[in-house]
């Protein structure tokens, strides 16, 4: 007989828990933050027994009748109640349903079963005619650990080879333990003690700030300095820490799978790899890591921007890395973005959070002024490096040969670097041969067929590819409107349009093309870190991912190819993202005792951002472009929020906006505009509409929002999207 009710968080679109009730035979042992198995329809799901204090869940006044009894409990680690509290706070953010953002923390199935049991070993007193060699007792000594090892895990950490272990089992010093199955249980920990390098002047004054924040309650500090400044060296330091105090470590990197330097120095430093998450995990390992998170065994995790949703029952610390990087914004299901979410749980867990970047968000230097977060400020290269030269070439007067895209004093730098053996990198934004395609005939450019997009040669597969859907095609030998043969030909470059010139121009060059279609995961990153390290690679080709951090000492010339590109298209973070974006690579030049120097190929040499980046004086840049858009009453100075309209029928999309906007809301600091076709009006074969709804910071966002969008209903394959604090304006 069932004896209570209790309320289900299922991660599923819906607006609030569901409620079930409590057999008999469960009662004593559910609480709140188990996961349970319950029916929904004819099938089950699993959920989570959420608070009944949570906000946004409304008691239920069905009929005790009419519930569903739980079917059971999971043998798994309850998902901790900071979890549940960041889940509703999100959802409440977002606009989106507690369910939605449940289903990220859920996102392995498969973590919530018992984990298979595996064979350990734990060490028995041996006798005394037994002999104890050196190789033995590191065994012995392994064992008799508080964790019982596998076999294949005593002898990687005890330095020895299989025979030594197998030779202990057989004589019986060695005695077989069950434990549950995971590779992350056999990894040695990251150790707080072992040693690091010394430190400079300002990075000790910025470590030991960030050290006394560990266990003294929520802060966040912005660890502010110039490429190459050691800023990770200085977070290690709160790492060791938080460590040292037996809490848990979450780093979020923009590009986890490119992180292979990363993952090396952190290594050397606590000599221990850390726990990864990143999409390239198989399901195994997405498996083990989840439930090792959960269960606080794995102490440091660094990972991607889903990272922040596992279920962390120990949180002592959070590091963003590159906390201006895009990457970090979610685009699709729930939007949000990991750098503020990771500040909302910080401040939720009461636990410090740093923020790193060489060029720091203006959300952030504002958050700064205010006096909300503390700065630490590394001004100054570290081991006496210096910042590169970095000049511009006008295109206006230096163009480049008809037919190139490389102007004569770009030419010459990497003529004088390659001469004295140093290695060079072009940039441009811009992947594949050519952004368009088009018939000389008539005009024709190739386009999508489901998107509102051109399709992008990439002249090594041989293919035309749309970058926002996939699809893909070959060049037709004929024009599709005209009819006329052989008269396709592509128009701007891309990245292999320049590595094909620069092969051309210096065809002894040992080259590597960058892009996050060639470095596919953490092996291919490692691989090319490798090659160019040990100077097999003379000139690197690439997108904004070899932006991301990477040190190479040799690496001295920093060629930007289209300087200009990204700074049009009426996004009102366009210039800062641009700046940020040729700050990043620019600092990849001259990291050790050579000095770098960077060109940047512009039409517009007299630019803000350009001056700012020739000039170094980033701080006026940033106060130029804060009064800007103050003037304009945008982010930070105002809140915008997207809602995004799709539909596969066009006329039924156009429909549903126009009942839409007559039902705008208005009032005082309210501006609501559109509807209009988003940038790309088709994605993926659905048309797409937008309105922006723009307000003063007084006003609460989310409310105006969720009040609107609550008078209508879409229906008939119609998608409602909502995106506060919009990055993106495709």
């Amino acid at each position: 007989m069932a004896v209570d009710r209790l309320k289900v968080l299922l991660p599923l679109p819906l607006p609030r828990p569901y409620d079930y009730l409590l057999p008999e035979a469960l009662s004593g042992l559910v609480a709140v933050g188990d996961f349970v198995v319950v029916p929904l329809g004819p099938r089950e799901v699993i959920g989570v027994v959420w608070d009944e204090s949570a906000s946004d869940t409304p008691g239920s006044d069905t009929p005790g009748e009419k519930l569903k009894p739980i079917r059971r409990r999971l043998e798994a680690p309850p998902l901790p109640e900071i979890s549940r509290r960041f889940i509703d706070w999100v959802a409440r953010y977002t606009v989106s349903s507690p369910g939605s953002v449940l289903k990220m923390a859920m996102s392995v199935p498969a973590a919530l079963e018992p984990p298979a049991s595996a064979t350990a070993w734990k060490a028995e007193p041996p006798s005394p005619t037994f002999r104890l060699t050196e190789p033995r007792q590191r065994v012995l000594a392994l064992a008799d650990g508080v964790t019982p090892l596998s076999a294949a895990a005593l002898a990687r950490q005890a330095e020895v080879s299989p025979m030594v272990v197998r030779g202990l089992v057989e004589a019986g010093v060695l005695l077989p333990v069950s434990t549950l199955a995971s590779a992350i249980a056999s990894l040695p920990r990251p150790d707080p003690e072992h040693p690091g390098p010394l430190l400079s002047l300002p990075q000790r004054q910025a470590a030991d700030a960030s050290v006394a924040s560990v266990g003294n309650g929520f802060a966040v500090m912005v660890l502010d300095g110039v490429t190459g400044s050691g800023k990770t060296e200085v977070y290690f330091e709160a790492i060791a820490a938080a460590l040292r105090q037996e809490r848990q470590v979450l780093v979020l990197l923009p590009e986890i799978a490119l992180s292979a330097q990363w993952l090396g120095r952190f290594e050397t430093r606590f000599g221990a790899p850390p726990v990864v998450w990143h999409s390239d995990l198989g399901a195994a390992g997405r498996r083990d890591t989840w439930r090792a998170v959960a269960s606080g065994e794995a102490r440091v995790v660094v990972g991607a921007r889903s990272a922040l949703f596992l279920p962390y029952p120990n949180l002592g610390l959070l590091v963003v890395d590159e906390e201006h990087d895009g990457a970090f914004k979610q685009e699709e299901g729930v939007i949000y973005h990991a750098r503020d979410m990771a500040v909302v749980r910080a401040q939720l867990g009461k636990i410090p959070i740093l923020l790193a970047s060489a060029t720091p968000s203006l959300e952030t230097v504002v958050n700064v002024q205010a006096g909300r977060y503390q700065s630490l400020a590394l001004p100054n290269r570290h081991a006496g490096a210096v910042l590169p030269e970095i000049s511009a070439v006008d295109l206006r007067q230096d163009s480049p040969p008809r037919g190139f895209w490389l102007s004569p004093p770009l030419v010459q730098a990497l003529e004088e670097t390659f001469a004295a053996g140093e290695q060079a990198l072009l940039f441009l934004n811009r992947r594949g041969y050519a952004p368009l395609t088009l018939c000389r005939a008539c005009g024709f450019r190739l386009r999508c067929n489901r998107c509102s997009a051109w399709l992008v040669e990439h002249r090594g597969r041989n293919r035309l590819i749309c970058h926002h859907c996939g699809f893909d095609r070959v060049l037709p030998s004929r024009c599709p409107e005209c009819l006329v043969e052989d008269r396709f030909t592509a128009c701007g470059p891309g990245i292999e349009r320049i590595a094909e010139e620069a092969l051309h121009r210096f065809p002894q060059i040992r080259m590597a093309v960058t892009a996050s279609d060639t470095l596919t995961g953490p092996r291919a990153a490692a691989a090319f870190v490798q090659k160019v390290t040990e100077r097999e690679i003379d000139l690197l080709v690439g997108t904004q991912i070899v932006a991301k951090g990477y040190h190479f000492p040799m690496l001295t010339l920093v060629g930007v190819v289209d300087a200009d590109l990204g700074l049009e298209g009426g996004d009102p973070r366009a210039t800062e993202r641009t700046y940020q974006l040729l700050s990043q690579v620019a600092g990849r030049a001259g990291r050790a005792e050579r000095r770098g120097r960077v060109l940047l190929q512009t039409y517009q040499p007299e630019h803000p951002v350009m001056e700012a980046l020739m000039s170094g004086d980033r701080d006026a840049f940033l106060t130029r472009e804060a009064e800007s858009r103050r003037l304009l009453s945008m982010p930070p100075y105002g809140r915008l929020a997207a809602v995004i309209i799709s539909g596969d029928e066009e006329s039924a999309t156009d429909d549903f906006c126009r009942k839409l906007s007559r039902l705008a809301p208005h009032g005082p600091g309210i501006t609501v505009l559109g509807p209009a076709p988003a940038a790309l009006a088709l994605l993926r074969g659905r048309h797409r509409r937008r309105f922006l709804v723009k307000t003063e910071r007084s006003v609460n966002l989310q409310a105006v929002v969720r009040q609107w969008l609550g008078e209508l209903s879409a229906r008939g394959g119609l998608r409602v999207q909502v995106d506060i604090d919009p990055y993106g304006f495709l």
